[in-house]
């Protein structure tokens, strides 16, 4: 027992601190810049989750308040059954932190459901958290959000990643076991403990960056790895969705492949070794900056913040990988150049936004650009944009709770979020629930 706390501890710390979400750091995306690896940060103490108020809905004629000549609202689309999803359906989701002890986690899927009606949840499962040591098992920090988002009537996405040091001869947590089959029998452990409860699996996260894949960045060695757990999640559970692991946005490129590959060059070679045999959509990331949704690389001069913008990357140094539409398109383009019918699975996209939440961690600039009135408008932009071009299978949003679960003034995570500090709810939150949702 002594040994197990403070292992609980540092596999919690990792997760919450991390958040699976390394493309957030503009060090890892302005061109200019060199790879770096951000330590994890301690974590304020929390206090469960308020159940969420839902949003204010205007239901009169002239978009005033509620009278009692109201009419009735509208009704929602009906949700779609449990697995397998449909291929030409779209899929609303949203991450959430979904740690034990971490927040009232029935009131967040419960938020996601009836409040934000949501259809996917997705959660990052850290192997290493699970299994520290060979002998010791902690499923503790993850049935609970497997078994509140299966009670709730959610889809679930797993991005499964962090190969303990056990399975490392380098003896870090920063890439895959040398041994592939270790992941492989994590994958079987999982489902048979939740038989059912698991919709979609992405294999891996962000291997274009070496703090994901170290020991040299090597686009054929993922297919290959991918390829072994897509034959292990199709023999237990043929719906389950497999997403390979999404790239993160780069404008640097190592060509000693040891720190970060340029994620065009990455999805390049990977579609020469196949991926697209081993995978339903292609996972892909990106977090908006202070760009509308909708501005190409080569526009952004043309961007409403061009001229106001603080953080200058965006206009002063324009690429492929500012630009969250122009990121989507050519990976959309160079998908369906192999395979017109696959599409992409968005795992992460999000806008962060400083205001109200108390600071922002140093070098994050442009959350200092986006107005919390303005994250609502982008993401919202963002869900209708990736519907509306036929290119996107699944979305989700990152995130929904890691606001109050992390600190603000050094953890970028939290600027993503969309409630406060307090657990209270942002303008996205409202603009979420109230969004039209065709799938």
């Amino acid at each position: 027992m002594k040994k197990w706390f403070p292992l609980f501890l540092i596999g919690v710390l990792f997760l919450a601190a991390c958040g699976g979400n390394s493309q957030n750091d503009p060090v890892a995306t302005q061109p200019t810049a060199t790879d770096e690896v951000t330590a994890p940060v301690d974590l304020p103490t929390l206090a469960p989750i308020p159940t969420l108020p839902p949003p204010s809905v205007s239901t009169s004629g002239d978009g005033g308040g509620t009278g009692g000549d109201a009419a009735a609202p509208e009704t929602p689309p009906a949700r779609i059954p449990l697995s397998p999803w449909p291929r030409d359906a779209f899929g609303y989701g949203i991450q959430v932190h979904g740690i034990a002890g971490q927040g009232d986690l029935k009131a967040v899927v419960h938020a996601a459901n009836e409040q934000l009606g949501l259809d996917w949840v997705k959660v990052q499962l850290l192997w290493s958290a699970v299994h520290p040591e060979p002998n010791i098992e902690q499923w503790f920090l993850y049935d609970g959000i497997i078994n509140d988002t299966a009670e709730e009537g959610l889809q679930l996405m797993i991005s499964l990643v962090g190969a303990p040091e056990w399975t490392r001869a380098a003896g870090d947590e920063k890439g895959p076991p040398d041994d592939y089959n270790q992941y492989y029998a994590f994958i079987i452990e999982l489902l048979d403990r939740h038989p059912g409860k698991i919709h979609a699996i992405e294999v891996w996260n962000e291997q274009n960056l070496d703090r994901e894949w170290s020991g040299g960045l090597d686009p054929a060695a993922y297919v290959r790895f991918l390829a072994g757990a897509y034959q292990t999640i199709k023999a237990k559970d043929p719906n389950i969705i497999v997403i390979s692991g999404a790239l993160s946005p780069t404008g640097v490129h190592d060509f000693n492949r040891q720190t970060v590959m340029n994620d065009l060059i990455y999805l390049d070679e990977m579609l020469v070794a196949g991926v697209l045999n081993y995978a339903d959509c292609l996972g892909a990331h990106h977090n908006g900056y202070n760009l509308l949704p909708s501005t190409p690389w080569d526009q952004t001069g043309n961007d409403p913040n061009a001229a106001t913008a603080v953080f200058r990357g965006p206009f002063d140094n324009p690429h492929q990988s500012w630009s969250f539409y122009t990121t989507l398109e050519l990976y959309a383009q160079k998908v369906q150049a192999i395979d017109p019918n696959k599409k992409l699975c968005l795992t992460e996209f999000g806008y962060a936004s400083s205001e109200n939440m108390g600071g922002r961690p140093a070098g994050f600039e442009y959350f200092d650009d986006n107005s919390e009135a303005e994250q609502a408008q982008y993401i919202v932009q963002a869900y209708q944009q990736m519907y509306n071009s036929g290119d996107v299978w699944l979305a989700f949003l990152f995130n929904f709770d890691f606001g109050n679960k992390a600190d603000p003034a050094t953890d970028d995570t939290a600027g993503y979020s969309i409630i406060r500090t307090d657990g209270a709810p942002r303008p996205a939150f409202g603009a979420i629930a109230e969004m039209a949702k065709p799938r």
